[in-house]
């Protein structure tokens, strides 16, 4: 049982080190055409405590937020993770 076991998570973790490589592969691939990395827009707010257990919250605005156009972070965050977590707070 544990050699099955032990065979199973070895596949797995092989075939998520290729997925990461082929993902690397083709945002290298992308990047040569410049289609790389992306943009979205992101909305950063302020979270600033008071007394009371009592929190203010401030709106910062809107910047350009740098994103790769891969499953995987490589240097920037995943553009399908960032559209959908449009809200920074600090």
């Amino acid at each position: 049982m544990k050699r099955i076991l032990s065979g199973a998570i070895q596949i797995l973790l092989a075939a998520a080190v290729l997925l990461y490589l082929v993902d690397w592969g083709i945002l290298r691939i992308k990047m040569m055409h410049g289609t790389g990395y992306g943009t979205v827009q992101v909305d950063q707010y302020l979270s600033t405590p008071l007394k009371g257990n009592k929190d203010e919250y401030d709106f910062m605005g809107t910047v350009q937020e740098p994103c790769s156009r891969s499953l995987f972070p490589h240097g920037a965050a995943p553009c399908w993770w960032l559209t959908k977590h449009t809200t920074r707070w600090e």
